[in-house]
């Protein structure tokens, strides 16, 4: 079984990027393995028992990393 990967463009800002960094650095991640952790564990939480989570998810968060 191999494991293919897609490759995608992805632009964020300097202030987000940094953050990812810096989160990826305490977890011992490169950027990119940071950014694949965080977006799988985002689509597991986007749905429980086959349904999808609350309408609040996708409320915007208080804080800026733009």
């Amino acid at each position: 079984m191999s494991d293919n990967k897609k490759q995608i463009p992805l632009r964020v800002s300097e202030k987000l990027f940094n953050a990812i960094a810096s989160w990826a650095e305490d977890d011992f991640r490169s950027i990119n393995g940071q950014i694949e952790y965080l977006l799988t564990e985002c689509v597991k939480q986007r749905k429980k028992n086959g349904k999808y989570v609350g309408e609040e998810i996708d409320a915007p968060l208080d804080i800026d990393i733009k």
